[in-house]
């Protein structure tokens, strides 16, 4: 028979794009995704694009250290999942889409060079698409002209750590202006980021954020428990810091 699921948000289709690519009907409408019955599915060969939550630390360390510019190839730009690519271009990031497929995936290339980047609201709709991102996207914003205000993302409580007061916390004791909301926070830029000993909490994703502050801020950050970035990025640091040597 036939099943539908309707969900309060828009989440990710990363699932409905890779049945339909398999020969499943799926069709989606709104917020509901209904898949009918099919006798079979058939073998395809699929090239899985790279991930952007993973290349969200690259993009924001090519937009603030001064000087740069990166290219990141087979980027995966879903648009239920790419949130942090509108916000960056929001916050007046240089970022150019290059060699753009939509077979399947939507995927493309990125170009990013340095840029002055200012403060920006998010929230609503766009939230989904980026959950992950916002503890990068906090520290970028503690580098922008300007306030940030990120809202609707009390789903930030309840990941690997609660990144709300986590980042919160660790950008303090960096000299970030930046306060904390019960679904989200603000963030006043601009104010220059110094040495720290920031608490990862075990969260990949935070330490992943302070190691790209730490390319640019006065001093040294050093990261307790960063080894958690092996949970989906081991050779992380690796990667991060051989672009300093290019």
């Amino acid at each position: 028979g036939t099943t539908s699921v309707t969900e309060p948000a828009l989440s990710r289709n990363h699932s409905e794009l890779m049945l339909g690519m398999f020969g499943a009907k799926v069709e989606s409408r709104d917020t509901t995704a209904t898949i009918y019955p099919e006798p079979a599915l058939h073998a395809i060969d699929f090239k899985v694009p790279g991930d952007i939550s993973s290349a969200a630390y690259f993009i924001a360390a090519a937009s603030i250290v001064p000087g740069s510019e990166l290219l990141i190839r087979n980027v995966g730009i879903n648009p239920t999942r790419a949130g942090i690519l509108k916000v960056c271009m929001d916050m007046g990031a240089d970022i150019t889409l290059l060699n753009e497929s939509m077979e399947g995936e939507p995927t493309a290339d990125l170009l990013i060079r340095t840029s002055s980047l200012k403060g920006t609201t998010i929230e609503g709709g766009i939230i989904p698409t980026l959950i992950d991102e916002i503890p990068m996207i906090a520290v970028m914003a503690a580098f922008a002209d300007g306030t940030t205000v990120i809202r609707d993302a009390q789903e930030l409580k309840v990941k690997e750590s609660d990144r709300i007061t986590v980042m919160v916390d660790n950008l303090k004791r960096m000299g970030a202006d930046i306060e904390g909301t019960e679904d989200g926070m603000i963030i006043h830029g601009g104010r220059p980021l110094h040495d720290a000993t920031i608490d990862s909490h075990l969260d990949h994703r935070v330490a992943m954020s302070f190691a790209v502050a730490g390319t640019i801020c006065d001093g040294t950050v050093d990261i307790l428990n960063g080894d958690c970035v092996k949970i989906s990025y081991p050779n992380f640091y690796q990667d991060l810091y051989s672009l300093g040597d290019k």
